[in-house]
């Protein structure tokens, strides 16, 4: 018999994508997505169950399908997506703890896997050059997305001491991009004009949203436990993203690059946050040895490859632009 995976945030596009490729692995028998609404688009031959995580029914979902690893990705980026700032910390934060309750008190559980972000190291200007997993941010974060991840963490941390014999895995994702990609970090790339903060020129990681398939799965089948940061290899600089992007940038002092991006904020053109602010302006690497040593994982697309497939997907005068880079 195969493993009986349980998927959150199966509405959003990438927990569809994974529980449908999950679907299609011969080592797993059954895949359950859970989410509050129904995902749009085709879903294959993976079961979905309307339910909330932050309501303790997910327990009894657990125990009814005899779910023996649980893939965690509705950890979510944009206080736009939720609905406001207040209810993205309840899914996030109130959402992610009564998940872990749910596979404290579950007898079948086994595997957890825990899609996270490099963004939980945060950007700042007394930096490492490389964030290795022992790591942890320079300055703890004080509000946004990045204060959702640090604590959902501790709380994962918690569950695996709590839980020895559950194989824990956390993947620390690197910003995921692609041509089927919607993040606050792609949707600035697909402004007209990209502006960059004065005197800086930001170090990029990137990983390739099929990486992040691959990666998710290899963790689900082998169920090595630890923390991995994932990345494709190599770094950009912001100037030659945008030099490849082929489009027009502007460089504007900090401030005004905050301002702009609260103006796009209220606007609902863009969730541009704090970190993301933050990112734009001191940039971040992470180490990807454990990756590769410990979960025996290698991406497929370099950080490189993986923006220039991005940039594929855009019109034919961003497409002329890449080439000439």
């Amino acid at each position: 018999m195969g493993r009986v995976v349980l998927v959150t945030g199966i509405s959003r596009d990438l927990g569809r994508r994974f529980a449908r490729a999950a679907a299609g692995d011969p080592s797993i028998e059954r895949v359950i997505g859970v989410d509050v609404v129904p995902p749009r688009g085709d879903i294959g031959d993976v079961s979905f169950v309307r339910a909330d995580i932050r309501n303790p029914v997910i327990a009894k979902v657990l125990a009814k399908e005899d779910v023996d690893t649980v893939v965690h990705m509705s950890v979510i980026a944009t206080p736009g997506s939720a609905g406001g700032r207040g209810t993205m910390k309840e899914l996030n934060v109130i959402g992610t703890m009564q998940l872990l309750a749910a596979c404290q008190k579950s007898t079948t559980v086994e595997r957890l896997v825990v899609k996270s972000t490099t963004t939980v190291y945060g950007s700042g200007p007394r930096d490492p050059a490389m964030f290795t997993e022992d790591m942890g941010p320079k300055r703890l974060p004080s509000s946004g997305y990045a204060k959702d991840v640090y604590e959902v963490e501790g709380y994962v941390r918690g569950f695996a001491r709590r839980r020895s014999d559950v194989a824990v895995t956390m993947v620390r994702a690197a910003n995921v991009i692609g041509p089927h990609v919607s993040s606050p970090l792609t949707n600035y790339f697909r402004l007209p004009v990209v502006p960059r903060v004065l005197g800086f020129d930001p170090r990029m990681q990137f990983l390739h949203e099929d990486d992040l398939m691959r990666v998710l799965r290899h963790a689900v089948v082998t169920g090595t436990p630890g923390t991995f940061n994932v990345a494709g290899d190599g770094l950009l600089t912001l100037t030659q993203a945008v030099r490849r992007l082929g489009r027009p940038s502007v460089a504007m002092p900090r401030f005004a690059v905050g301002r702009l991006g609260a103006t796009m904020r209220q606007a609902r053109l863009s969730d541009f946050s704090p970190e993301q602010l933050g990112f734009l302006t001191y940039g971040r690497g992470v180490d990807t040895t454990r990756m590769r040593t410990v979960l025996g994982f290698e991406p497929t697309y370099s950080t490189a490859e993986a923006f220039a497939d991005f940039c594929r997907a855009l019109s034919p005068a961003d497409l002329e632009g890449a080439g000439r880079a």
